[in-house]
């Protein structure tokens, strides 16, 4: 192992309860890896299989536009707001009985899509799941880190899966669509059921009982865990609000002024508690914040040029649905074989220097995108590769070594804060690319023909919007670099 991939910021010296050994392969933990894997494929594909069904859940449950919004909305504000929370308490009650509590709650409340008969029962469904969701999916991660001692294993593992993942991703709308032609649209969340026990088994059979000594017992943080999830759900809602609204509107502006309070005062609170909901000292720690940053930066280029590019595909150039869908093609390919390069890549130079270098793609690909995707479609390829490919490395690395840089006893909310960066990075990223259009495109977005006018003034938004998203992820990435270089100073 190169000097770059050994552990040398928090001992790691822990044992997975109950084991004599770490596992050694990957093989040796194959039913441990099967049920992580059904978890994150959960977390990957249930929005996405649901969004093919929206018109039909409409027309069954005379869903109001609104109503339909939030059947899908609901479980992202839920899910991101929540995840903080939860990562505390299962740092201190078992990432492994919180984990196994979660899909519990996941498989009931896909049994309960069942009987739903209106908009509002659904989406209540819905936050359930967001919830079960939030007490599984950065456990995923925690609970993968630490079933083994070394970090090319830990690599792999990770990057096996967020394969299985992409892949249901990839796969998921198209066999929602199949689905729904010839079943119930109810199918669609029941298949939660399966994907559940399949995971719970693969957990308790796989994965020995919580470790103490990997455990803390520091009371919980109920003011801060509130004063997070306002902040997290408010700045979830806000981007929506703005791209639905624009910036003339109060309601967005109210929506942010209320994220940034929150979050002051979690900041405030979180530096007097005695047992504070998160150590913010640990937040600083040069791998934590390098690797936050990454993740922060990846989420705002992966969600605002995927919006740019399904709008300049459909709208600017006239391509239909099913061309629009290969369009992107060359994202979903790269996503899906990266993985097969990950392991190879990090080997070779280091979990330091392969965040930093995938940061730097996801970077270039978005000012390939700003500056020459109006003149062809082979420019906006090359920009959704080059995102993809840093983004595939990003979402493994940089995600370890924020671990890497925590006690093991702070695991779980450690892989919380790499979703959460994600989750708010993403949303600030449509915010910024749709509030964007709306301020510079006039007349109605959806109407055709667009004039010439109107075609001139996308193509500058398309400019503008990539050059900010650029911008902003460019001074993440820079910062992550150099917290990457203070943390490799410290050794």
């Amino acid at each position: 192992m190169t000097d770059a991939m050994r552990t040398d910021i928090v001992p790691d010296d822990h044992r997975a309860g109950p084991f004599h050994r770490s596992p050694q392969t990957l093989r040796e933990a194959w039913v441990a890896l099967t049920g992580l894997a059904a978890v994150f494929l959960f977390e990957m594909v249930d929005n996405s299989i649901l969004n093919v069904a929206l018109p039909t859940i409409g027309r069954d449950l005379h869903a109001s536009t609104t109503g339909l919004a939030w059947v899908t909305g609901a479980y992202a504000v839920v899910f991101g707001g929540s995840m903080l929370a939860f990562g505390a308490v299962a740092d201190r009650f078992g990432r492994r009985r919180i984990m196994l509590v979660g899909l519990v709650l996941l498989g009931v409340t896909s049994l309960a899509t069942a009987v739903v008969t209106t908009s509002v029962q659904l989406i209540a469904v819905r936050m359930a799941m967001g919830v079960a969701a939030a007490m599984t999916t950065p456990g995923s991660m925690a609970l993968a880190f630490r079933l083994f001692d070394e970090d090319r294993l830990r690599v792999r593992a990770l990057t096996l899966i967020s394969t299985v993942g992409l892949v249901g991703l990839a796969v998921g709308p198209t066999a929602g669509g199949f689905v729904v032609a010839v079943a119930p649209w109810q199918v669609l969340l029941l298949v939660n059921v399966p994907v559940a026990a399949l995971a719970v088994v693969g957990i308790r059979v796989g994965i020995p009982a919580d470790d103490p000594a990997e455990l803390h017992r520091d009371p919980v943080d109920l003011v801060g865990a509130v004063l997070a999830t306002v902040s997290i759900v408010t700045a979830l809602v806000a981007p929506t609000l703005f791209v639905d609204g624009g910036v003339r509107s109060w309601w967005p502006w109210a929506m942010t002024v209320t994220a940034v309070l929150a979050a002051v005062l979690f900041v405030v609170r979180e530096r007097s508690a005695r047992f504070p909901l998160l150590d913010l000292t640990l937040v600083g720690h040069p791998l934590v914040s390098s690797g936050l940053a990454f993740k922060a930066a990846t989420g705002l280029a992966t969600a605002g040029l995927g919006y740019l590019v399904t709008l300049q595909l459909q709208l600017a150039w006239g391509w239909r649905p099913a061309l629009a869908a290969l369009g992107l093609l060359p994202q979903v390919v790269v996503l899906i074989a990266g993985g097969a390069f990950v392991d190879p890549f990090v080997r070779r130079v280091g979990l330091e220097r392969a965040a930093w270098l995938s940061a730097i793609a996801v970077v270039l690909g978005l000012a390939v995108y700003a500056c020459l995707s109006p003149l062809d479609y082979p420019w906006v390829a090359a920009a959704l590769v080059l995102v993809a490919a840093g983004m595939r490395v990003v979402g493994v690395v940089a995600g370890t070594n924020v671990l890497r840089g925590l006690p093991a006893d702070r695991t779980t909310i450690g892989a919380a804060l790499v979703d959460t960066s994600t989750e708010v990075a993403s949303g600030v990223g449509i915010a910024v690319a749709g509030t964007l259009l709306a301020a510079l495109f006039t007349g109605a977005l959806l109407g055709s023909p667009w004039s010439s006018q109107q075609a001139a003034e996308f193509t500058a938004t398309v400019r503008v919007a990539g050059l900010t998203l650029t911008v902003v992820a460019a001074a993440l990435v820079g910062w992550g670099v150099s917290r990457g270089r203070h943390a490799a100073a410290r050794r």
